[in-house]
């Protein structure tokens, strides 16, 4: 017996994808694209607003998964906070 003949033909082929590998893919290109394009025509305040939000949300995740709490909760209130911050000190510059 030879070694090709031990070898299946398949083992180099790379596995194929599910679809909800390819669903999700394209649910988060979809999204980071409208995100993006959803800026353009945004006021100084609102932008400042969204940044704070983002910013928040990640930082309340982190500090809520560090505490032992919940990750969503703790997004949740960083990001009211830090969208809520970002549009007060946005407006008083």
């Amino acid at each position: 017996m030879s070694i090709a003949s031990k070898t299946s033909p398949r083992s180099f082929v790379a596995p194929q994808k599910g679809w909800g590998t390819v669903l999700r893919s394209a649910l988060l290109v979809s999204l980071c694209t409208v995100s993006l394009a959803g800026c353009a025509n945004m006021s100084p305040t609102q932008q400042s607003a969204l940044s704070g939000g983002a910013i928040g949300a990640a930082g309340g995740a982190v500090i809520g998964t560090i505490v032992g709490g919940s990750p969503a909760l703790g997004a949740a209130i960083g990001g009211a906070t830090g969208a809520a911050a970002g549009a007060l000190l946005r407006n008083g510059r």
